[in-house]
């Protein structure tokens, strides 16, 4: 298994909480470490276990969110957010309500309904011939985003999973569920209406404070939680009604159990696997202005190399790899295989989660 991380020149950075500096290397030589991505098990307290247990990585997410959108955007948007998920009566309200107390400033409502990650995603039979593979790899220009991912195990009612995710965000974007599925999603296109990008901004907004209905994170955590099969998660992504349009790719535990599912908030459009996925629609037109670099090359990028590529992270190159790539995820639900790499805008910044440990 290649394991090398690029980008030799050593930096660092500090996560900063009561005014105590912890040095982590960013992007070491050789001879010093990389960050190591933390495992929490979350089986007791979800979201907000994970947010206790690694609260400086928490604050370090919510000063950066409050650098790049500003204090008062942040503060606005934190009430409104709050206000659209009370009256949804939101299946997370409560838990993103223990993480904004727990967070202590402006930011958990608003991060946790943020909806600007880019994504290359893939999902076909495993080349070493057992089960269904995920690929996936997210991007965000928010950065600091690489260097707190944490690895979280959540228990549900339908059983336990591993979620790819971040202190303080309650929804899931990347998961796997042992004997179950593996799961991520995609955003489509920033829908067009208008010339002005503005404009187009204010309606889509506009209509999501006018939807009643679950925000996909939201949907997605809830089919981790509660769907037993690769069957049930593929029925109530596609029949859920949604606050806004997503993609979800699925994989299941059998080499031919795989899909896109693109969604509008009340339509749905399945494609049976093997399949390749990133940030414009293939099922049909929807006008809209495409997200993140070069989405057409990413996806046939992941469409060429999905079937052949082995474990690792070699097929995370350009252009799949950008320079707002924080997260690659290697996922198999029948080996209950999650492999995990955080990345910065300088490239590769952590060492290789897996889940299990590679005999190799």
């Amino acid at each position: 298994m290649h394991q090398t991380c690029c980008h030799g020149h050593d930096t660092r950075v500090g996560f900063a909480y009561n005014h105590v500096m912890v040095d982590i290397p960013k992007s070491p030589p050789p001879d010093t470490r990389l960050i190591e991505i933390p495992y929490v098990d979350a089986t007791e307290g979800g979201p907000l276990a994970v947010a206790q247990a690694e609260t400086a990585r928490l604050m370090v997410i919510v000063t950066q969110g409050r650098q790049k959108y500003g204090t008062l955007a942040i503060g606005i948007g934190d009430i409104v957010s709050r206000l659209w998920l009370r009256r949804q009566r939101d299946v997370l309200y409560e838990e993103i309500a223990d993480v904004a107390v727990e967070a202590g400033r402006s930011g958990a409502w608003l991060l946790n309904l943020s909806y600007e990650w880019t994504c290359t995603t893939g999902a076909g039979p495993d080349p070493s011939g057992t089960g269904n593979r995920m690929l996936r790899t997210l991007d965000w220009p928010m950065d600091g985003l690489g260097e707190t991912v944490v690895v979280a195990k959540f228990k549900g009612k339908a059983g336990t999973y591993f979620n790819v995710t971040w202190p303080g965000f309650v929804g899931v974007v990347t998961a796997m569920a042992p004997g179950r599925f593996s799961a991520a999603i995609n955003q489509p296109p920033f829908r067009k209406w208008t010339r002005s990008c503005w404009v187009d901004w204010v309606i889509n907004r506009g209509r999501l404070l006018a939807s009643k209905h679950m925000p996909p994170a939201h949907l997605l955590r809830d089919v981790f939680d509660t769907c037993a099969t690769y069957d049930e998660a593929k029925e109530r992504l596609t029949e859920t009604p949604l606050a806004m349009p997503a993609f979800f790719t699925l994989s299941g535990t059998n080499p031919d159990q795989s899909c896109l599912i693109e969604r509008e908030e009340t339509k749905a459009s399945v494609l049976r696997g093997p399949t390749a996925c990133a940030n414009h629609w293939t099922s049909h037109d929807v006008p809209g202005r495409y997200r993140g670099a070069d989405s057409p090359g990413r996806l046939q990028m992941m469409a060429e190399s999905r079937d052949t590529i082995t474990d690792g992270f070699d097929w995370v190159r350009t252009p799949i790899l950008n320079a707002t790539t924080r997260l690659a995820v290697v996922a198999n639900a029948l080996e209950g295989k999650l492999w995990v790499r955080g990345y910065e805008r300088d490239g590769c910044v952590t060492q290789d989660f897996q889940r299990p440990q590679s005999k190799r």
